[in-house]
């Protein structure tokens, strides 16, 4: 993106990349459909974008989400909203997106090289100069932006380069930590997989501190595994958990999940004892199905010692307010997540202070540019981080190229 706008702007541009191809990450995002934005209105999507979204303000007075959708549509690639206003090619293909811009970059004969690794950027009295590659070459420029990414999902090629080249030039690079991950558990039930596969559609989970206080509450679906748990939920809970730990100097924190967030306990308490009521010989565990899924019931049922073959009559009301707590308010400990290498997207990075909000400019380095993960920006999952990338890469580029 960052090149094609420098390219737009009738001027010589040199995109490197140490991979074999391009858009190694763009061709597997979306999982493989490639979710190029999101049609929610900003302020929504500065929301969606819980790390220094609010810095993005002035970039989408600039260039937005509805200009990404005209951008690619002019390039043939035709989208389709689906869920939550996250927009995906009609193809279902990443790499018709990847494609459309590869050809973008060959109609402005942008010089493209590929198995090139940057070893570093050279600066002189304030200004860039240019960059060494990893074979000791030189090459020379006044403008250079460094698009490398984070840390994460480190296969395509994100591992980190970029940060090593912003602190040359000053920068400060806020701590690295995982978001967007799966989270981890030592609970028994956990490490026994008791519950590994079950899938909890539209619940509300909920991260707090040891005071118990809620940190965070996300409501979508989940997925217990046999680490801990995952699924949209998790993910954007994810760093939360990574938060609180650091924040209360603790090696693990509570979650609780809500299966039933459109009722309060009250309500849920007396659909039960109506139940119970209608058909008392019917054993529980076959009147209380579907209210949560099976496996879920069985497990809360054993867990409360309630004899499954029971029958609902002989269940005592306080029996009733047991499993209402556990429908309600599901609670277990977790101890972190899993790496900053397997996470989806990379927490902190180039601290946004240092940089022109407009520009995506240095504040310290004539000539140097940023733009997507290497900056501390970062969304949940389902468009947001793209959609800061694509916008933030417009802007560089478009700077870059005006000022070369």
């Amino acid at each position: 993106m960052a090149a094609i706008a420098a390219g737009e702007q009738n001027k010589k541009v040199l995109l490197l990349d140490k991979g074999n191809k391009l858009g190694r990450k763009l061709a597997i995002s979306g999982g493989g459909r490639c979710n190029v934005t999101n049609r929610l209105p900003i302020d929504e999507i500065i929301k969606h974008i819980p790390g220094n979204g609010r810095f993005l303000y002035s970039a989408f007075s600039l260039f937005n989400n509805e200009d990404i959708i005209t951008f690619f549509e002019k390039l043939g690639v035709r989208l389709k909203e689906e869920d939550h206003g996250r927009m995906f090619p009609v193809s279902d293909k990443a790499q018709s997106v990847v494609d459309a811009l590869l050809k973008r970059l060959d109609q402005l004969h942008v010089e493209i090289r590929v198995n090139t690794p940057v070893k570093t950027v050279e600066y002189e009295n304030g200004q860039t100069k240019g960059i060494v590659l990893q074979n000791g070459e030189f090459l020379s420029s006044p403008n250079v932006i460094i698009a490398v990414g984070g840390k994460s999902v480190p296969h395509t090629g994100s591992t980190g380069d970029g940060y090593a080249w912003a602190e040359k030039a000053g920068h400060t690079i806020t701590e690295l930590f995982p978001t967007e991950v799966p989270i981890t558990s030592h609970e028994p039930f956990i490490q026994q997989k008791q519950l590994q596969g079950l899938s909890l559609r539209d619940v509300a989970l909920t991260v707090r501190n040891p005071k118990g206080k809620v940190v965070k509450t996300h409501r979508m679906d989940m997925l217990f595994t046999h680490f801990g748990i995952s699924g949209p939920a998790a993910l954007r809970c994810s760093q939360y958990v990574v938060k609180t730990m650091k924040k209360f100097k603790v090696n693990h924190v509570t979650v609780s999940i809500d299966m039933l967030p459109d009722k309060n306990n009250e309500e849920v308490f007396q659909q039960l004892v109506k139940l119970t009521k209608d058909e008392p010989k019917k054993a529980i565990k076959n009147l209380l199905k579907g209210i949560v899924p099976e496996r879920m019931l069985l497990f809360v049922l054993e867990r409360n010692n309630i004899d499954l073959a029971k029958e609902s009559g002989h269940v005592s009301h306080e029996q009733l307010r047991q499993l209402v707590e556990e429908f309600k308010n599901f609670s277990f400990s977790v101890h972190g997540t899993l790496s900053l290498e397997k996470a989806f997207v990379t927490g902190g990075g180039v601290s946004v202070k240092e940089i022109n909000p407009k520009e995506m400019a240095s504040k310290f380095m004539n000539g140097l540019y940023f733009c997507g993960e290497i900056l501390d920006i970062h969304g949940y999952t389902g468009g947001y981080n793209i959609t800061s990338a694509l916008v933030t890469g417009r802007l560089a580029g478009l700077n870059a190229g005006l000022n070369s």
